[in-house]
């Protein structure tokens, strides 16, 4: 049976919510190298721009989904920085390990970012609607009906849309990344759940359904390198 033609629900090392460590530290620090070389962070701020832009807001407040080790809240807030967007910033992630890397890192680059553990399935993880949230290779990590419900949550607590980026399941994607962690990496961890983030992923397809089934109407699915998913809804 050919791998790619549905989405895998195997899970990745990661998921397992008690992980810490070197182990951790060592699989968030490739990773931020890996999303950086292949230009992944682009795909959420390009979106952010489409959503900011259509607004007449003069100020936002967003939240990032599954923030993991803060790299993308602080690529997000450096980019607001840079082009002179006031926005608020709240990192939301599962794992308290996770949590505590990313505060560190937002001390390190001198950023103010909040940073809280919670879990996307709490109907109350969020007390306040946001203008924004975002969704970088978080997705990938919920079946496709465990999607619909979080998507239907987000519809809830959000003012403008959100923005989520993930990966394209293809056989380039995933023995490309496979061969490359093989070679380069240091972490147990990447190299098994690297492949594995791609079986997991999605075709157009996938993200279609998705947001037939979570009531969504107003959306606009992208393709970008390398081997990204760009979905935009707006509320």
């Amino acid at each position: 049976m050919n791998k790619f033609l549905r989405r895998s629900e195997e899970k990745e090392l990661m998921d397992d919510l008690d992980c810490n460590g070197w182990v951790l530290a060592q699989t968030l620090k490739e990773l931020r190298t890996i999303n950086k070389l292949l230009g992944g962070n682009k795909v959420t701020t390009s979106g952010l721009k489409l959503l900011m832009n259509s607004s007449k807001n003069d100020s936002f407040t967003l939240a990032d989904l599954g923030c993991g080790g803060g790299d993308m809240a602080i690529h997000i807030k450096k980019w607001a920085i840079k082009n002179r967007i006031k926005l608020e910033i709240l990192g939301v992630d599962a794992n308290p390990n996770i949590i505590e890397f990313a505060k560190e890192r937002a001390k390190e680059e001198n950023l103010t970012i909040d940073f809280v553990e919670a879990n996307v399935f709490d109907p109350e993880f969020l007390e306040k609607p946001v203008d924004i949230q975002t969704c970088t290779l978080f997705t990938h990590h919920f079946t496709s009906d465990e999607l619909v419900v979080i998507l239907k949550n987000l519809k809830r607590q959000t003012k403008l849309g959100f923005v989520i980026n993930d990966l394209h399941r293809h056989f380039l994607a995933y023995y490309s990344i496979k061969w490359l962690t093989k070679i380069f990496s240091k972490s147990r961890m990447v190299k098994n759940d690297a492949p594995v983030s791609v079986l997991r992923s999605f075709q157009k397809e996938d993200w279609e359904d998705i947001l037939k089934a979570s009531g969504i109407v107003d959306y606009k699915i992208t393709w970008h390198w390398a081997f990204r998913w760009q979905v935009i809804c707006c509320i």
